[in-house]
């Protein structure tokens, strides 16, 4: 390089450094100057600055113009100016004359050998994380390097992003100039230091300590916390006293708190550590607190199909049983009457201490309604309710909020046959009943409907009597009797050995329902609603009558054979030309016809005797009848039956004997 060309670019960059240089400097600087090889690094001079490039003189008699942003760092102008020093890379000449330098390319070399040093020695280099890229982070260290996931932190980290622009010592774990990769670790230096502070940490460490942490890592069933240079957990039932849903809501990564040392496994160095320990525990004197019979207010935290679990207070809940929630029999779902996160007046029925248990209620607060239900509705007395239920057994009524009333099928109707209590009523409707009973001690409350009505049953002794002949008309004909209906609501029965002194198998084909039929009462039970009919007793009783009437013919004195046959004749109803011939008949033998009257005046006593041995003779046969009907009534088919003894109703219908009647 000449003086000339070196006056001219200094007058050129019209800056005072360049005139400020002596020729003599100059002229050492031509001297020492060499040619440059391409690929090489070496020193350069600014000398001077051009709008947005660098004038650079690297000795090679001639300078070259390196772009200005190539001094820049993080975007902003180097501090630069003439005369001073850099590395640059030659990349080539250029062929209208001069080289082509680069600043960054140079240091990029010199970083290269840095990596290959630092890594040969077990170095660490500082680098910049400058954005997130698949699998793992950007750094920069002088070259781009590549921050795998794995190994930016001891253990994941969930912000990524939140480690952008921050400087970490990094290791060199493996690199290729060629390809220009560098792949780098964070992790290996974290570890590394913290052997250290686990091998110091085995020596000062022991149970029942309370130490320091900071929360690494919150999973499901704990905390993790370093304690620095060796973590430990402390599972979430060891965080509070109190119930604890997730340990996220009480903290979260990164917070400091205060653990207390509960075991340490030096083997494996496993640490379990305690939160609520360092806290007296509530339940040491949670009887003193909460006594038996104490009101007290809670906080609903969780529900049940059985229960609410109520929070007293942090460490101490109760469970208020459903069946303490009301007095109702049948209570709701727990959800229908609380909510979580209510607040509600309880009392402690038991408290448990050994297994942590409180039991509260709630019902308890308020006065049991069936303390106070006989003197509401004494047995008797007339309600009225809404039918909330009905079953094949009866009819449940509100009566009011805890009690229910129950209507049995059987106290329906007096004279009707309910199969079920839907035949005539329907849920929702308004009925009212009597008070039967209140059965305090097993909160039972009996109604009726049918005692709102008198018993037809009662009236049935008087309007019925043993004896007495009525008519009604036929309603069934089963194998074993008829049923006749004598007024509404009372049915009796017939049995088949009532119907005729002929033995009959079944009466079915003999009868017809809706016939009329003419029986005598036989028996009569209002007790079991049952009354006893029988046809047979009509006849027998038309029978007596001819024989009394006989009697008393007898007894007025002795008759015609005339008077005997006209009276016969009558009551035969015989027609003219009989009587004709019967007067014939008389005429033509007088004295055999007065000798068969004198027969028949004697006759009478002794069958009057003989009729009145059969009769003392009978009551076996009817007995013995009674017994088929007794057989009958325990078959199915004859439990609803309505029989009567049949030697009760010939003990009715038997007259005393008179003195006249034995003569």
């Amino acid at each position: 390089m000449t003086e000339n060309s070196t006056q001219k670019n200094a007058s050129d960059t019209g800056k005072n450094g360049a005139e400020e240089m002596s020729f003599a400097d100059l002229f050492e600087m031509d001297e020492n100057s060499a040619v440059s090889k391409v690929g090489d690094v070496i020193k350069g001079t600014i000398v001077g600055i051009v709008e947005d490039h660098v004038l650079v003189d690297i000795g090679d008699k001639a300078e070259s113009y390196i772009p200005l942003s190539e001094f820049r760092t993080e975007g902003e102008e180097q501090d630069i100016k003439i005369g001073d020093t850099f590395e640059v890379f030659v990349e080539k000449r250029k062929e209208e004359g001069g080289l082509l330098l680069s600043r960054e390319k140079a240091i990029g070399i010199k970083v290269w050998e840095e990596i290959a040093k630092i890594q040969a020695d077990d170095g660490t280099i500082d680098g910049k994380v400058e954005n997130r890229v698949k699998g793992g982070m950007s750094v920069d260290i002088g070259v781009p390097a590549f921050l795998p996931y794995s190994q930016i932190d001891l253990r994941p980290v969930k912000d990524l992003d939140a480690l952008i622009g921050q400087t970490f010592p990094f290791k060199i774990l493996k690199f290729n100039r060629k390809r220009n990769n560098v792949v780098i670790s964070r992790r290996a230096i974290l570890e590394k230091d913290r052997e250290k502070m686990r091998a110091e940490m085995r020596t000062s460490l022991e149970e029942g300590m309370v130490v320091k942490g900071t929360v690494t890592n919150i999973t499901d069933y704990g905390l993790f916390i370093d304690l620095g240079g060796m973590d430990g957990l402390c599972h979430i039932t060891d965080l509070s006293w109190g119930r604890v849903s997730h340990p996220a809501k009480l903290y979260k990564v990164g917070d400091d708190i205060d653990v207390k040392i509960l075991k340490y496994d030096q083997e494996s160095d496993r640490v379990s550590l305690g939160i609520k320990q360092l806290r007296p525990d509530p339940w040491a004197t949670v009887t003193e607190r909460y006594p038996i019979g104490s009101k007290t207010v809670g906080k609903v935290v969780s529900i049940t199909d059985y229960g609410v679990f109520v929070e007293l207070e942090e460490g101490v809940e109760g469970l208020i049983h459903i069946s303490e929630m009301t007095w109702s029999k049948k209570p709701r779902h727990p959800s229908k009457l609380v909510a979580v996160s209510d607040e509600v007046e309880v009392m402690v029925l038991n408290i448990e201490t050994e297994t942590k248990r409180i039991s509260l209620g709630m019902k308890q607060l308020h006065p049991n309604p069936w303390d106070l239900v006989s003197e509401s509705y004494p047995v008797g007395s007339i309600i009225e309710g809404k039918i909330k239920n009905i079953t094949d057994f009866g009819i449940f009524i509100g009566i009011e909020e805890g009690i229910d009333g129950l209507i049995h099928v059987s106290d329906l109707s007096w004279t009707e046959r309910i199969k079920h209590p839907t035949e005539k009523y329907a849920k929702g409707d308004t009925i009212q009943a009597v008070v039967l009973k209140i059965d305090r001690e097993n909160e039972r409350f009996s109604l009726g409907i049918k005692q709102l009505e008198p018993d037809p049953w009662q009236a049935a002794l008087n309007n019925y009597p043993a004896g007495a002949i009525v008519e009604g008309k036929i309603t069934n004909v089963t194998d074993f009797g008829i049923f006749v209906q004598l007024e509404e609501g009372i049915e009796g029965l017939v049995h088949v050995s009532e119907i005729s002194k002929e033995k009959i198998t079944t009466p079915v084909g003999m009868y017809n329902v809706g016939d009329n039929l003419q029986v005598k009462v036989i028996n009569v039970s209002s007790k079991d609603r049952k009354i006893g009919l029988s046809i047979k007793a009509l006849d027998e009783d038309s029978g007596e009558d001819s024989l009394k009437e006989y009697k008393k013919k007898l007894a007025a004195g002795p008759a015609t054979i005339g008077d005997l046959l006209k009276e016969e004749m009558e009551s035969k109803g015989t027609s003219s030309k009989e009587e004709a011939e019967a007067e014939t008949e008389v005429e033509a033998a007088p004295e055999e016809a007065e000798a068969e009257a004198e027969a028949e005046v004697e006759a009478p006593p002794v069958e009057v005797e003989a009729e009145a041995e059969a009769e003392v003779e009978a009551p076996p046969v009817e007995a013995e009848a009674v017994e088929k009907v007794d057989a009958a009534a325990e078959t199915p088919e004859a439990e609803e039956a309505e029989t009567v003894p049949a030697d009760e109703a010939e003990a009715e219908d038997a007259e005393p004997e008179t003195d006249k009647d034995k003569e």
